[in-house]
């Protein structure tokens, strides 16, 4: 049995009171919409949503429209709405929650920048570093579209020719020097 919000979207079911999703709606009850948040945000004007319409879809228990979106991806963490919001509201951190919960409940399985990142963390677990070339194959491969490395050939071509790229021998066994680490940061983030 799922409860509906106002819209009519399916949200959460009664199962997951105090799950991140509800953490974040009753963080957000506060707000009362004055758009100090969009007036503040740099980034406001490539949005789909403004940043004070994506906290009122967040009032509004509308998490499907909201997670279609891309107006919380594109916050660049500069933190202006948190210091100018008048309630005092955490809007950075809500952000990197909706973030995360968005990633946890599979909106974006599919999307090329979760590939990205994941490719990107899983150099820094395996070496300490990012190994720009291992993390482009990699990432290149999880897309499975064997167009889209050839669109950045001729960029890697001048990186490695101008010696910003350094290929490297990856290392397919062993564990990673910072594996205990991001098993610790799952550790943390599963027990809030």
């Amino acid at each position: 049995m799922t409860s509906e919000s106002q819209t009519g979207s399916t949200t959460h079911s009664p199962g997951e009171a105090g799950g991140p999703w509800q953490n974040i709606r009753e963080a957000m009850l506060a707000c009362m919409q004055c758009g100090t948040c969009t007036g503040s945000c740099v980034n406001a004007h490539a949005m789909d949503y403004t940043p004070r319409q994506m906290w009122r879809l967040v009032q509004l228990d509308d998490k499907v429209e909201l997670f279609r979106s891309t107006t919380f991806w594109l916050c660049s963490t500069c933190y202006y709405c948190t210091l100018r919001c008048p309630r005092g509201l955490p809007l950075t951190e809500t952000i990197g929650a909706l973030k995360r919960t968005a990633v946890a409940e599979g909106y974006l399985d599919e999307s090329a920048s979760i590939k990205f990142y994941q490719s990107f963390l899983d150099s820094v677990r395996r070496y300490g570093r990012v190994r720009e070339t291992e993390m482009m194959a990699r990432y290149f491969m999880a897309l499975k579209d064997p167009i889209k490395p050839m669109q950045f050939s001729s960029l890697g071509i001048k990186l490695l020719l101008k010696g910003k790229l350094h290929p490297q021998v990856p290392r397919f066994f062993g564990t990673g020097k910072l594996d205990a680490l991001f098993r610790k940061a799952r550790e943390v983030e599963a027990n809030p």
